[in-house]
């Protein structure tokens, strides 16, 4: 009884048991089931190699657009390749073939389709199961989606590939310096920019790179580069240092070094990274440069001196000829006819200078501006001479070119005739180039309210697009012809637009896309009246002497130190004329510095080419002289270039006059000093 309540009591416990283990079993199970469940983009398989059923569980196939029928055809062994990219199946069938053959595990990174399209990376991690005999019983692993890091390092080769590839085609050496080991890489390319490979001793036998590439470098760039090197350090300062090293064939080569430090935490340098630039090439171009540069800056000097050898030999018989010619003109006992030869002796004297004054301007030279000289002109006249000069230009494309003046003859404008022609020439040449064989060129003169004059060239040619029309004043714009046979920068009419407003006109355009073009210009213009009034003025104007202040209380006493004898007679004669001016002459520069002292004239004319002494010599002795430091010095050289002005300011003259005499402004300068002695 008792053994019998005892077995029946044993039995009911391992019940209980039995019933707790399966219920934890079947917890476990369900935790499985919502571990699989909730693992998107995770699958569990395990291959029944005797069923050959893959038993899934997990969301991969679901992640992947699939479906609970879809899944029988994925548990199907023989069609699981069906799912893998092309180019992948070969690999899984190998991971498979080595499992099978006695391999316990494999790795496998392959292509699975999406069931909609595309396809995701996937790592497949499996391992096999044998009984007693060795034979594969199972094939069990999971499967995980990888795309992200695929991705990723996908996106890091391609970004490592196009580093490699900028490098390379830099042609640059890559060095790294580990700061906490102190420990130098040097890529072989740097070492191939000093002319070495990897077979020399020089990279191979083991000594310190760092020490063996700073043994090369130039003394005197060691400094330059250790600086800079600490300034990057301390400052964070850009580190980009060029310095001298020496290569395999004993030349120093250049380098640009160019590189940046990383700092840990403590912002303690842990290492930094740069590279090594050849820039050999570069500065031998740049030392030529700066050869060039010289010696363009020792032609310009030779220039500048030839100019004032020039100006001072040009302007001293000027000085004679307009000096003696105004002197004459003064003269009442003159016939009409001889004043008539007197103007035209001045005119052409005056002109000459004008040229020379023109050549002359090294400000206008030095600063490359395009200026213009402005006269008047007959603009009927320079068109007929430009006309002239394209005809041969049109006649060869058969476009002929008609020209209307519409009573412009008697009109004249006041422009560069120069700068007048190279813009009606770039004009009718523009009509002619972009016209069609057999076209036509027609040019119009109009008279605007007798103010101005418009001329307007109009052409048969195919038009300007109009989306191209904003454009025409730009610079090295073709309008649609770049691929064309038409020769042209595309800056004649950038150049035309602005010689044409310095010279106070205006132009205009207007074109029809297929029936040509109409450029015009409008210039202020006067009558041939006009001019000649205009003209007679001038030459009266130039027979107008500027006169002294009436009757000084004292006369004026000037020192004319001149070593030109002609110079001397001219001075003499013209200021003969006027009683009030007491004129002293001396050739030597000492006596004048003596008669200064001794007699303490009114005024000193000082020429600057004298002998022993040169004018600026005198000038500085004199005003560093008590007893003569207040009298005024004038020079009156025919030096007159700008830097010669200057310098004679610099050295103390009180104002300068430049030859040929201007008898004018001399009258004006004593008036300016003396009038108020009167």
């Amino acid at each position: 009884m008792i053994f019998s309540f005892l077995k029946s009591n044993a039995k009911y416990n391992e019940n209980q048991r039995l019933a707790k283990h399966v219920d934890k079993l079947e917890s476990e199970v369900a935790r499985y089931e919502r571990i699989f469940k909730g693992s998107r983009g995770y699958g569990f398989v395990d291959w029944d190699l005797a069923s050959q059923i893959m038993y899934w569980n997990g969301a991969f196939w679901q992640f992947l657009g699939y479906n609970e029928d879809d899944m029988l055809g994925i548990s199907d062994p023989y069609r699981l390749a069906d799912f893998v990219h092309d180019e992948d199946k070969k690999i899984l069938n190998n991971s498979i073939r080595m499992l099978l053959r006695g391999e316990a595990k494999a790795d496998v990174i392959l292509r699975v389709r999406k069931k909609v399209s595309g396809y995701i990376w996937a790592a497949l991690r499996v391992e096999a199961e044998r009984d007693p005999a060795g034979w594969v019983k199972n094939i069990s692993g999971i499967v995980f989606d990888i795309s992200k890091i695929k991705l990723t390092e996908q996106a890091l080769l391609v970004s490592e590939a196009r580093h490699e590839r900028i490098i390379r085609s830099s042609r640059d050496g890559v060095w790294e310096w580990s700061v906490d080991k102190g420990e130098f890489h040097y890529s072989n390319r740097c070492w191939e920019l000093l002319g070495y490979d990897e077979d020399d001793d020089v990279i191979t036998k083991g000594r310190d790179k760092w020490k063996v590439w700073r043994s090369l470098m130039h003394p005197e760039d060691i400094p330059v580069f250790d600086k800079a090197l600490r300034s990057h350090m301390k400052f964070r300062t850009p580190f980009d240092v060029e310095y001298r090293i020496k290569g395999k064939d004993g030349e120093w080569k250049w380098v640009r070094g160019r590189g940046q430090v990383v700092f840990d935490e403590n912002g303690n340098a842990s290492r930094m990274s740069g590279t090594n630039m050849d820039i050999t090439k570069l500065k031998l171009a740049e030392s030529r440069v700066i050869q060039a540069k010289e010696q363009a800056e020792k032609a310009n000097r030779a220039k500048s001196e030839f100019l004032s050898s020039m100006s001072h030999e040009l302007r001293t018989p000027l000085n004679a000829i307009l000096g003696f010619a105004n002197l004459l003109s003064t003269d009442n006992s003159l016939t009409e006819e001889q004043r008539t030869s007197m103007r035209e002796i001045i005119r052409a004297g005056n002109h000459l200078l004008q040229l020379v004054n023109d050549v002359l301007d090294l400000a206008r030279i030095e600063a490359g501006r395009m200026g213009v000289n402005i006269e008047l002109l007959s603009p009927v006249e320079v068109m007929t001479e430009c006309i002239e000069l394209v005809k041969p230009q049109a006649e060869a494309r058969g476009i002929s070119i008609e020209c209307q003046s519409n009573g412009a003859n008697n009109h004249y404008v006041s422009a560069d005739r120069m700068r007048v022609k190279q813009v009606l020439l770039n004009l009718l040449s523009n009509a002619i180039k972009y016209n069609k064989k057999g076209g036509f060129v027609r040019v119009c003169f109009d008279v605007l309210d007798e103010s101005k004059i418009k001329v307007s060239i109009v052409d048969s040619g195919k038009g300007i697009p109009l989306d191209s029309q904003g454009d025409i004043f730009k610079p090295f714009n073709r309008l649609g012809e770049e691929g064309s046979n038409i020769e042209g920068a595309g800056i004649g009419l950038v150049i035309t637009k602005t010689l044409v407003e310095q010279m106070q006109g205006t132009i205009d355009f207007k074109s029809e896309p297929g029936k040509g073009s109409e450029f015009w210009l409008e210039f202020p213009a006067r009558k041939i009246e006009e001019v000649v009034n205009a003209e007679q003025v001038e030459i009266e104007a130039e027979l107008v002497v500027e006169e002294l202040q009436p009757e000084f209380d004292a006369a004026i006493n000037v020192l004319y130190v001149e070593d030109n004898p002609a110079n001397q007679r001219l001075l003499e004669q013209v200021l003969a004329r006027y009683a009030m001016i007491n004129l002293t002459i001396t050739a030597e520069p000492m006596e004048g510095i003596y008669k200064a002292r001794k007699e303490h004239p009114d005024l000193i004319l000082l020429d600057i080419d004298l002998p022993e002494l040169s004018g600026h010599d005198v000038v500085k002795i004199l005003k560093q002289d008590a007893q003569t430091k207040d009298i005024p010095v004038v020079a009156l050289s025919a030096k007159a270039m700008a830097h010669d002005i200057a310098r004679g300011k610099e050295s103390g003259f009180d104002d300068y006059l430049t030859k040929p005499f201007d008898l004018n402004r001399f009258l004006k300068l004593c008036n300016e000093l003396f009038a108020e002695t009167a």
